[in-house]
């Protein structure tokens, strides 16, 4: 009779797997990005934290993560860490069959030099210029799966996860009580000192900054309401002492919250993305913008509960009506959108509020945010945010001189089965202004031209910043592409030279974005150099 087991792996004798690529990433620090094969991380050494679509885990050294098509991952908090990045694909023996993997998501794992010497084969061979070598790749890939496969431990990880659960979701539900590390280590039945490292561990804060945060973001959603008294503010979320809870609010938040009132008396409306990224440039948060879990990610995890209208994010202008709709009854002061308008769109927002048009192709992102900043009467600010992009963009600048030397770089965009080089006017300015240099050849085509991937593959670079447009066709043509053998044979490719990077933030034109453009710069070619 078959264990359980065996019937868990029966659907692998329908099953291919083709090995792609493997990388070492070093002090792992990785914008959210979409992908669009299967993946597995390991972790080598050190601690960080994978996010993988809205979901945070701890990474470990025993701890393997897979990863399916059409997710988002990202890396963060990853000092002196070292993860291996292995993608993959996975069919049925026809195409009409079922692919049903056995193993996605999060797998506990025995630790063996195995394992590691396994994945450091798997990026030899990837980054070989031999063909042969490369083709070597297949059988070492199915030996690690193999490993995993029969590594897997049945013990209590689940648990421990499960119990450190558990607390969060008190604390969440109980905030305006007062509770200890005592009680809540006694809920999840280990020891005060454990709590609270494996707390910290578990979500990259202690229990008692989670608390804060859970409280602290209740406070702002209490803070809307008219003519509220900060004393009743901090008895509902749990403070008994006001000025107490207003050191705790202006450590989380950066202002104090009388400050943060003040900010919150005009309701103004970020109708675009760009928008926001000009306005909290301008530290300004605005009462209704687009966000989204994944067309703006960025700031939807990181500003959705001091944003408290949320507009569609999907698509500039599709959802324009629904948008529209939500504005009619939330009685905003003023609405600021780029030119990019519908006719009859500008007609029913007037109706709502008086509407600011700021040009989003005809000036630069400076002269942007300077037009805003006098919308909003925050002139000042302005200049301090742009010299402080400046002073970033100097430093920045003078490391990649260290680290790439005369190292060429190139920024595409795939669209539907097209390349085009230099696409947005944000990538065309983060490039001149980190003075980085093209390969040769690249002069004569026009930005935002498109080309052939026999056209590109002329162009010898050493480093490719790859955008792909998250849609069904051009992913599509994306993964007929990446295993083409004219793509496989690229330099940059068999090199691990090419770079993903996400259209938030990099199709955005914004103060904001332009600083989380070269942050991202700074990350992908100076630190995680293998």
């Amino acid at each position: 009779m078959m264990t359980k087991d065996e019937d868990t792996f029966l659907c692998l004798d329908h099953t291919w797997l083709k090995f792609r690529t493997a990388q070492l990433i070093q002090e792992a620090k990785l914008a959210q990005q979409f992908i669009s094969s299967y993946c597995m991380v390991v972790v080598k050494q050190g601690e960080g934290h994978l996010r993988i679509d809205l979901e945070s885990y701890r990474m470990q050294p025993d701890t393997v993560h897979v990863m399916v098509p059409g997710q988002t991952i990202g890396f963060c908090e990853g000092q002196k860490s070292e993860l291996y990045l292995i993608a993959f694909d996975i069919q049925g023996d026809t195409s009409d069959d079922e692919v049903n993997f056995p193993f996605i998501g999060e797998l506990s794992v025995h630790m063996e030099s195995t394992l590691h010497q396994l994945c450091e084969q798997l990026c030899l061979c990837s980054r070989s210029e031999s063909a042969i070598e490369r083709f070597r790749g297949q059988p070492v890939f199915l030996e690690l799966i193999y490993w995993v496969m029969t590594h897997i431990r049945q013990n209590s990880k689940s648990d421990s996860r499960a119990a450190m659960d558990r607390t969060k979701s008190y604390i969440e539900a109980h905030f305006r009580e007062s509770m200890t590390i005592e009680q809540l280590a006694r809920m999840a039945e280990i020891s005060p000192k454990y709590y609270v490292s494996l707390f910290k561990k578990t979500y990259g804060k202690t229990a008692i900054d989670y608390l804060t945060e859970v409280r602290v973001n209740m406070a702002k959603q209490l803070m809307l309401q008219t003519d509220v008294r900060l004393k009743d503010v901090a008895y509902q979320v749990g403070y008994n002492d006001e000025f107490y809870f207003s050191r705790m609010f202006k450590k989380e938040v950066g202002v104090s919250p009388t400050v943060y009132l003040k900010n919150r008396r005009q309701r103004i409306v970020a109708y675009s993305v760009a928008v926001l990224g000009q306005l909290l440039a301008l530290k300004i948060m605005p009462y209704a913008a687009p966000l989204h879990p994944k067309w703006s990610t960025y700031y939807y995890n990181n500003y959705r509960t001091d944003i408290p209208l949320h507009l569609s994010g999907y698509r500039f202008n599709e959802d324009w009506e629904t948008n529209v709709d939500a504005l009619a009854n939330s009685h905003v002061d003023y609405i600021i959108s780029t030119d990019q308008l519908e006719i009859e769109e500008k007609e029913r927002l007037s109706q709502i509020a008086p509407v600011h048009i700021v040009p989003l192709y005809d000036k630069s992102w400076q002269e942007q945010l300077h037009a805003t900043a006098q919308i909003v009467g925050a002139l000042d600010e302005a200049v301090v945010w742009v010299d402080g992009y400046n002073r970033k963009v100097k430093l920045v600048r003078e490391r990649l001189e260290e680290e790439l030397q005369d190292d060429t770089v190139i920024f595409i965009s795939l669209l539907g089965d097209r390349f085009f080089l230099f696409p947005t006017r944000g990538m065309r300015d983060v490039f001149e202004d980190l003075a980085l240099q093209s390969p040769a050849g690249s002069e004569r085509y026009e930005t935002n031209q498109c080309l052939t991937l026999e056209e590109l593959a002329h162009l010898d670079m050493d480093h490719l910043l790859l955008n792909i447009r998250q849609e069904s066709e051009t992913l599509q043509h994306w993964e007929r592409i990446r295993t083409s053998m004219l793509w496989q044979d690229l330099k940059v490719v068999r090199r691990n030279c090419v770079h993903l990077i996400s259209s938030d933030p990099w199709r955005e034109y914004s103060a904001y974005a332009m600083e989380r453009m070269v942050q991202d710069i700074h990350d992908l070619l100076c630190d995680n150099r293998t």
